[in-house]
Formats: C-alpha cells, structure tokens, sequence
C-alpha cells in the first residue's frame, strides 16, 4: 500500500451497497459535498462509467481489474471481513488504499466459535439425536467430560473477533493463549501472547491448548496454517475450530486426523472448497460440527460499518492512516 499521509479531497464517490435509503443518506451527508452516486450492483454499465471519474468507492463486493484500472479511484472499501480476494500484488504497485469491514460483527463470531467449543463439549449432535429418539439416558463416557472451565484456549490471530474470543474465553474461566503475526504487548484478557515477528512458533499453543480457534487472515503466510503436523502435535483431547477462511487448514490433512483420532473434533464455518460439496468426506469425519458460513447478525452491523467508513474518511481527509486497511503482508496468490 502506498503510505502517502497527504491530506486528500474527495471529489466524487460511488457506492454500491445495498442499504437502506436512511443509511444512504447518512454515507451521502458525511461525505459532502463530494458528489455521492449511488449504484446498484448489478448495474456493469453505470459502475463502469462511474468509475471514470470518481476517487472513492464503497463496494458490496471485492476489487476486480475495473477497480485496479479506474483512472482517478484512490480509496476503496469493501463492505465486508474478509478481503483476502482484494489483496493482490498488483494492488501495491499504484496508489490505492483498499479497506474493509473486519471488526462490525466480532462479538456474534467470537459468539459462534463457542457455539462450536460448547457443542464439541457437550456432544450435542450426539444429545439432539437422543432427544430425537424421546431418550433420557447418558451416553459412555459422559460422565468423565471436562467443562471449558480450567481448560487452555488458544486462538490464532488476534483482530476484532480474536479479541472477543480472548474475552470470552476468560469469562468461562479459561487460559488464554494467543499467537499473533505482529508482536505485541500482553493484553488483559491473554495470559501468554506469542508473536512470529519476534520468532514464536506455533508449538507452545498447540501443545497446551484444549480449544484451538483459527480467526486470522488468509494470507500466503497463513495458507494451510494448519496441517499434519499441527494436527499430530495437538492434544488428542483437544478441538480445532475455524472462524477464519477454509483454506487455513488443509482439510485433507483435517478428515485423516480426525479419522486417526489425533484429535476430538472439529467445528467449521468455513471449508474449502465453499459450498463444501455433498460428496466431501468431511460431511461424515467423526466429530465435526459444520455450519454454513453463516453467523447470526448483530442487529446494529450495517450501523457499525457506517461508523466505521466515516472514521475512515476523517483519517484520509486528514492524512492519518487509516483502519482495516490492506498491506503487502496480506496478499494471497494460491488462487491466482
């Protein structure tokens, strides 16, 4: 990214996110008197010609070469998490800051990664069928179930939903451990923060932690993150969970482990591919707990991301850096 910290006019902007007509306006007052031009998405041939003469665009989608091409284009935010589509080398070579949503819907996915911790927990698959069946019985082996209580909680990465994890995590009284790309001072809720940039490696959280969540970029650093050998270097007693991007874990790797039993189970949001085929042998792998890529919302996301893109334009009228924003470290070639 260009890390020009000029004060910038903004001259003209197209948005195509598809908000409400109030959350339109509140988007076109905080950026005048810029012209505001609002698109729908669908609509190729009004975005393309949009896209000749303004200098910020607020996307529903990713970047594609239209954006990479546009003449006058400087700031692009794409309204969602994960960017990991949008961070292409070619991006770093002109002069276009591109950021996104990552942080609006933290506290519902730190949510959901306990939702799978807990179901792991409790094997509630197993639970919902007896309760099916109409049967008030145990199962073999229930009774020696540990609770999260006391248990080590290890969470990779450490953005907006790696934060609420760690928080979370200490509300059910667990230890946190946390290893992060860029070092860093301990937090409160993080008992041990671990940093690649200062040589940490992955090791001390796998062999401790009871509960593993993923929540960190997809990178080229990141890519399959987690294979064999992760795999084999956890507790067999432990769960690895994935709130993340699918390709974080080599999900071969994955179904073999879980089959071996190396590990106790898996809880995904995300696979790779998506949608996850029916034919994948990860439907059927012991002990896994899948969802569709689909978290319940908060009920003020869309107001949080406004928020979040007019802070965004203080910073780059101002010349300040600004949140979420794209670098060189976060660029993902494998798909290329």
């Amino acid at each position: 990214m260009n890390d020009d910290r000029r004060p910038r006019e903004v001259r003209s902007v197209l948005a195509t996110v598809m908000y409400t007509p109030d959350e339109i306006e509140q988007l076109r007052q905080a950026f005048a008197p810029a012209e505001f031009l609002h698109i729908q998405p669908w609509d190729a041939a009004g975005i393309a010609a949009a896209l000749e003469d303004v200098d910020v665009a607020i996307l529903l989608g990713d970047i594609d070469r239209r954006h990479l091409e546009a003449p006058r284009l400087r700031w692009v935010h794409c309204d969602h998490s994960g960017l990991t589509r949008s961070a292409v080398p070619e991006l770093f070579a002109r002069d276009l800051v591109v950021t996104g949503s990552a942080g609006r819907s933290a506290p519902a996915l730190a949510q959901h990664g306990f939702y799978f911790a807990l179901a792991l927990t409790f094997d509630a698959r197993r639970l919902f069928r007896q309760q099916d069946a109409h049967r008030w019985q145990g199962f073999l082996g229930s009774e020696e179930r540990l609770a999260l209580y006391g248990k080590t909680l290890g969470i990779v990465g450490y953005g907006h939903t790696a934060k609420e994890m760690a928080r979370l995590g200490k509300a059910f009284g667990m230890k946190v451990i946390v290893y992060r790309r860029s070092a860093a001072e301990h937090a409160a809720d993080v008992d041990i923060m671990l940093s690649a940039d200062r040589g940490d490696g992955l090791e001390r959280l796998l062999d401790e932690a009871d509960v593993v969540m993923i929540a960190a970029q997809l990178t080229d650093a990141t890519h399959h993150m987690f294979s064999a050998a992760e795999f084999a270097r956890m507790k067999e007693s432990a769960f690895v969970i994935n709130m993340a991007r699918g390709p974080i874990i080599d999900q071969d790797a994955l179904i073999e482990a879980l089959h071996a039993g190396q590990i106790a189970g898996a809880g995904l949001d995300v696979t790779d591919p998506e949608p996850l085929p029916p034919e994948s042998p990860l439907w059927d792998a012991p002990n896994v707990v899948i969802t569709p890529h689909s978290t319940p919302r908060l009920p003020d996301r869309t107001q949080r991301t406004i928020d979040l893109i007019v802070e965004n334009l203080r910073r780059y009228r101002a010349g300040e850096p600004m949140l979420n924003a794209l670098t060189e470290r976060d660029v993902y070639t494998p798909r290329l």
